[in-house]
Parts: structure tokens; C-alpha cells; sequence
């Protein structure tokens, strides 16, 4: 799996990806049962409320070779600040539009 990761703007701050790693690297969280080797592409924020650059960034992570891009799991399960994402279910539409069939999406990563 090359895996290109987008996380929330909001929350850079507080969180550096540590637990999305640890996910990874043990198999947890959305990653649990995948047998194949993981390779991160690339992390990077959606560009801020309402997403809109989150299209262009997926693009861009697939362009480098990723075959799935995960939400973290800030945008959908608000972690670590306790807010999802109000827009996160139209932004992953407007992905997997884009982005067609051939790409995995996952909802989360822990």
C-alpha cells in the first residue's frame, strides 16, 4: 500500500501525526488485516475550513504514487480536539470524484 495521508488544518498544532504512525507501523486502527508493506507518501492538511483545497492535495499525493489516501483520523472522528470535520463527508465525495474508482479511500487511520 503507498499511502498518502490528509489531516485536519485545525489541528496541527496539537497533534503531529505521532498515533497515525504508530497505526501504520502496528497495523492498527484502518490498518489492521493489511498484509501488505506501507509506504507513506506523503501527510498533509486538507488547506483549512471548508476543505476545498483537500481535492488538489489528494491529486497530488496520488501523482507521487499513493494508491490510497486516508483521512486522519482528526477530520472524521475529531480527534484530538473533539470536533469532526463539518465538512468532511462532502470533501471525501469530491475525492473520490476526482479521483475515480482505482483509489482506495479510508474514512480514518486509528
Amino acid at each position: 500500500m503507498k499511502l498518502g495521508i490528509i489531516r485536519c488544518l485545525q489541528t496541527e498544532d496539537y497533534c503531529p501525526g505521532t498515533t497515525d504512525f504508530r497505526a501504520i507501523k502496528e497495523k492498527t486502527g484502518a490498518f489492521q488485516g493489511v498484509s501488505e508493506e506501507i509506504e507513506i507518501i506523503g501527510f498533509i492538511g486538507c488547506g483549512g475550513c471548508p476543505g476545498k483545497k483537500a481535492v488538489l492535495r489528494a491529486r497530488e499525493l496520488v501523482k507521487r504514487g499513493a494508491d490510497t489516501v486516508a483521512f486522519a483520523s482528526c477530520v472524521q472522528k475529531g480527534t484530538p480536539i473533539g470536533y469532526p470535520c463539518p465538512f468532511a463527508k462532502k470533501m471525501k465525495e469530491l475525492i473520490a470524484k476526482d479521483l475515480g474508482e482505482g483509489i482506495r479511500l479510508l474514512d480514518y487511520t486509528h
